[in-house]
């Protein structure tokens, strides 16, 4: 059975969502967790797969903080290379949301092209 386009967007979404987190504070990957379930009911597992990827990519620092309730926590923060990532996931989500919107009512103004705010973003960068 194919996954609804619910399922699509919030995997989609997730590592824009982490990042923009992490911009706010440090964390830990249950505190993340917690907080995608409460506001786009993500799943809890889905979550540490992406936060190893995530360092492996370079745009999350990892620390640990003693906890007095039990071991030690390891909290992610964002590295220059993540805020990088954020700005420009940020913009291609704001480019297909207006797309996106563009098609869905009819009677709005044609958005750019996505391909064309990805390759203005690019040769800022």
């Amino acid at each position: 059975m194919p996954e609804t386009i619910e399922i699509q967007l919030k995997k989609g979404v997730l590592t824009l969502c982490v990042l923009a987190l992490l911009d706010r504070r440090d964390s830990y990957a249950y505190e993340i967790a917690s907080t995608l379930s409460a506001a786009i009911d993500m799943g809890e597992g889905t979550i540490y797969p992406l936060m190893r990827r995530m360092q492996a990519e370079g745009h999350v620092d990892t620390y640990l903080v003693e906890s007095s309730a039990g071991p030690s926590r390891k909290y992610y923060r964002l590295t220059d290379a993540g805020r990088r990532a954020l700005e420009a996931q940020t913009a291609e989500w704001r480019a297909f949301v207006a797309a996106v919107e563009g098609v869905v009512n009819a009677d709005a103004q044609p958005a750019a092209p996505i391909a064309a705010a990805t390759a203005e973003r690019g040769a800022e960068q």
